[in-house]
This record gives structure tokens, sequence and C-alpha cells, in this order.
């Protein structure tokens, strides 16, 4: 039997309460209890509307902490990337991480458009919403070749502002 999807990750953070209070407030984690005493230095986060036990776990190690050199002088992950139910919820967060200063980057990559962020210790995420399965065409397809700079209000034109992302693709039916 193979992977089916990423359960969790688990991110090595300067200061708990800092990158706790970002992961919250920008993206909508919530913070839950795992049962047993709480782990000193240690978050446990799931994204709103999850059924994982958690899907992000934060432990602390110190403002001394170099920052990570992964892409550029060692390797290591580049990114990771949650998915978002709709174009309405992509832009808040545009909005959310663009106030913060934490707004990186967006792309339009045909059959996802995403927006790319860096946390309060430079870790970068992606978070995109997925055209549904019935609304794919040829040219989303054909733009998959490619990445194109995103154009989030003529995306909203064409498929809605509320349209639920990732139906037949990343979600069931």
């Amino acid at each position: 039997m193979g992977i089916t999807r990423l359960n969790h990750a688990v991110l090595f953070v300067r200061d708990l309460e800092r990158s706790r209070e970002f992961y919250t407030s920008a993206l909508g984690f919530r913070e839950i209890s795992l049962g047993g005493a709480p782990l000193p230095g240690a978050a446990f986060l799931q994204a709103a509307g999850s059924t994982n036990d958690h899907d992000l776990g934060l432990f602390e190690i110190g403002s001394a902490a170099a920052a990570s050199g992964a892409g550029r002088t060692s390797v290591g992950l580049y990114h990771l990337a949650w998915e978002v139910d709709t174009l309405d919820e992509l832009g808040r967060i545009g909005q959310e991480l663009a106030a913060r200063g934490a707004l990186v980057g967006s792309s339009d990559h045909g059959t996802t458009k995403s927006l790319y962020g860096k946390d309060p210790d430079g870790l970068e995420f992606e978070v995109a919403w997925i055209i549904p399965a019935d609304l794919l065409d040829e040219s989303a397809l054909s733009a998959r070749a490619s990445i194109g700079r995103l154009d989030l209000e003529a995306e909203v034109a064409r498929y809605g502002a509320t349209t639920r992302g990732g139906v037949g693709i990343s979600t069931p039916v």
C-alpha cells in the first residue's frame, strides 16, 4: 500500500510563542492538546477543517539557532504546501501575509493558484487553491508546463470566489 497524503509536518523554531501566533493568526491553525501533560517547548496545531490529530508540530530550539541554509548552503526541505477551499480564502490569507510582511510571491501553475510566504524564522510555505476536476480545461492543463503570474481577480472572475477547490483531485467528489 502506498502513501496517500502528508499527515503532519514538524518545524524547529527559534521562538515558540512567535511561531504559534503566526500560524494561528495568519494561517488559521488552532492549537490542540494531544492528551496527557503538555510537552514543554512544543505546540501542536491543527488546520481548520482537518481531521488529523495535528497538522503542524512546533518545537522551540531557542534564539541562538542559525537560519536554515536549505537551498542556499545545504540540502533540505524547500517548502510545505497547504491547500485552501476557495479563492476567497486564498485572497484573505494573501492580505494577512502581506500585512505581516510575510508574502514573498505568487504564481499560477495552471491547475494550481499559489501564494508563497515565510514564517518568522524564514521558513517558506505555499498556500494553494486547486481547480476542481470538472472545471479543468485545456488552457489550465497546458499552463502546467510553465509558471505564470497569478492574477487572483481574474481567477475569481473565471472560477468564482467561493467555488470549492480540489474537488475530484485532492478531495472526494
